[in-house]
């Protein structure tokens, strides 16, 4: 059976913000799920660094799958994958399996060989790290997902992209992306006995934005900045602590993804808070904005433009 839809068929890639805390990713899962998710697609293949997102991702986008990982109590051998053939009417029709984890315990070609049977049996497997099992598998993914600083969404053709192309992206961004989320909870923590409106997260480019319903009185932005870059000249470690919180130092505050960070506050390079709030008049929400790896002088105006290099 062959399914058409141009959203398809005249689509390369399509980037997302990669947004950070686990419901967000979950979110942005469902979103993608919908949009880009063909009925007859056999495999889809998640690249990312480790604590990335790929988890929230898969179960925003297969909700109640189940996920096996290196963590798990179970051995990995047993893995639903690898036996596909002995539960008979009651066989799952979606499987996982995470590669990097996997071939601790099991020879790549072994699941190789598994994938290729079940999506010829008209069932469908996730592959984490596909990367890895591409070469073995030497067949691409039907649809594959990049997580770094954005998220990259592509259905590849026979001439690409390749898995690879998409980790060299990916790997290489994800920097951004925790010190963008270290420097959130560090604004947080430096505001955390201010009076302020209620606010919602934002995402830019190399930083992080909040959205306040009021703009916030009581914010003096130079003096918040000179808070957080003595918090960064300090180097104190970020680490965590539960799964709704993290460590700065000794204090326990909130965060919505205690994975997504630097080891330290002084590897938040290039912090710079925007000394301004911006009015969005289409919603009426008032903006704080911060940036990394940016210099300080760049305008605000150039965070989100999109730059296409021409070939000399």
């Amino acid at each position: 059976m062959i399914y058409n839809n141009v959203r398809h068929e005249c689509n390369l890639y399509n980037f997302f913000f990669a947004p950070r805390g686990n419901r967000r990713m979950m979110e942005l899962g469902r979103k993608i799920s919908q949009m880009y998710l063909n009925p007859f697609d056999r495999i889809i293949g998640i690249i990312g660094a480790k604590d990335s997102g790929k988890s929230m991702m898969i179960q925003g986008m297969f909700p109640g799958i189940q996920v096996v990982d290196g963590d798990d109590e179970y051995d990995i051998t047993n893995m639903p994958l690898l036996n596909a053939d002995d539960v008979g009417f009651y066989t799952p029709r979606t499987f996982h399996v995470d590669a990097r984890a996997a071939r601790k315990y099991v020879k790549l070609e072994t699941i190789a060989e598994a994938i290729i049977r079940v999506t010829s049996q008209h069932k469908r497997v996730i592959v984490e790290h596909f990367e890895i099992l591409y070469p073995i598998l030497k067949r691409n993914a039907d649809l594959m997902i990049g997580i770094g600083e954005e998220v990259i969404v592509t259905r590849p053709s026979l001439f690409g992209p390749l898995p690879q192309n998409i980790a060299d992206i990916v790997f290489k961004s994800l920097i951004y992306r925790k010190m963008a989320h270290s420097a959130e909870d560090l604004f947080g923590y430096v505001v955390r006995d201010i009076e302020r409106p209620s606010y919602v997260r934002a995402d830019i480019r190399h930083g992080f934005m909040l959205d306040y319903s009021e703009k916030p009185e009581n914010f003096d932005l130079v003096e918040i900045e000179k808070k957080m870059k003595e918090l960064i000249d300090r180097d104190l470690p970020i680490t965590y602590y539960d799964e709704e919180h993290v460590k700065i130092g000794d204090d326990v505050i909130s965060c919505t993804g205690p994975l997504m960070h630097v080891e330290s506050t002084g590897k938040i390079e290039g912090f710079s808070l925007v000394k301004e709030f911006f009015y969005d008049s289409k919603f009426g929400y008032y903006m704080v904005a911060g940036t990394v790896g940016h210099k300080e002088e760049e305008a605000s105006d150039k965070l989100n433009t999109i730059d296409i290099l021409e070939e000399v």
